[in-house]
């Protein structure tokens, strides 16, 4: 078990969640907005992915990542930035044709998924560990372990701590080739990204399965989507790793209750202290993931 738990917010994603949730952070200020209310509620690590004002959609836009970063870093909220660089890897595969790419593909290189962080040295970057069937239709996220590699030497290079997205055991064995290969420095950080379909099942056997694979050393930490992202917490939990919540992977509180990402957050601190554990503070997550200095 661990008894002092990360808590990570994954404060608005990148998926179709606009209109069906009534406050879903779109612009700049209300996703800064949303990463304080989370920091305040006692999430150590908030992890952004920034949308398009207009259309709510998910995008890779510079600009937007550096009015987010810049409004967390005017506040006098501490909290440790985690930007997703995973954007840039759809590939929606033609209905008729599958060489002719459907509207929803935005498929470039390794090291244009990083222009942000380039510019704005996170603290945290995600990498996302392998390729995957996202979803029940025909789209593909696209991670090659040549692209990995390359992303993985630019990020160490940066000075950025990667968290290493895994989706599915594949993900994990070539994550921990990185490491062999030394483009990861310790200690590695995992996120276990359970629930969707079609990766690794939310379940207790999987994050178990998962947590046993791990490198001496690592830090990891686990979530589920949807109404599993609770029970994943708690799962997490006493197994050992740290946990992630946040709208971006539910948005519910309970049946028919709206959530917040403070309140998420608040409920996930509710459920580590009823355990017997208590969520650490930036300053102490820190020093657990060996962060290097601003």
């Amino acid at each position: 078990m661990n008894h002092e738990v990360i808590i990570t917010c994954a404060v608005t994603g990148a998926g179709d969640t606009v209109g069906k949730h009534p406050a879903i952070p779109v612009t700049p200020k209300q996703i800064a907005d949303a990463a304080i209310e989370a920091a305040s509620a006692g999430a150590a690590v908030v992890h952004i992915h920034v949308r398009d004002p207009e259309t709510g959609k998910g995008t890779r836009d510079p600009r937007l990542y550096r009015e987010v970063v810049e409004r967390l870093r005017a506040s006098n909220v501490d909290m440790i930035i985690n930007l997703t660089a995973g954007m840039g890897g759809d590939l929606d595969i033609g209905e008729r044709n599958p060489m002719e790419f459907g509207p929803n593909t935005d498929l470039v290189g390794a090291l244009e998924r990083l222009v942000h962080v380039e510019e704005l040295r996170p603290e945290i970057c995600t990498l996302d560990c392998g390729t995957l069937n996202f979803g029940d239709g025909n789209l593909i996220y696209v991670s090659t372990p040549q692209q990995l590699r390359q992303g993985a030497k630019r990020i160490q290079e940066l000075g950025v701590k990667p968290e290493l997205e895994v989706f599915d055991t594949g993900h994990l064995w070539f994550a921990k080739q990185m490491l062999k290969e030394g483009l990861l420095d310790a200690p590695p950080l995992f996120q276990f990204c359970l629930g969707i379909p079609w990766g690794a099942s939310a379940d207790t056997t999987t994050m178990k399965a998962m947590k046993d694979s791990l490198p001496e050393g690592a830090v990891w930490a686990g979530f589920g989507i949807g109404r599993m992202q609770m029970p994943m917490v708690a799962q997490a939990v006493l197994l050992g790793g740290n946990v992630r919540v946040g709208l971006e992977d539910n948005i519910w509180l309970e049946k028919g209750v709206f959530a917040t990402n403070g309140k998420l957050v608040e409920k996930a601190i509710k459920i580590i202290e009823l355990l017997g554990a208590r969520p650490v503070t930036p300053a102490e997550a820190r020093q657990k993931l060996g962060l290097k200095p601003r």
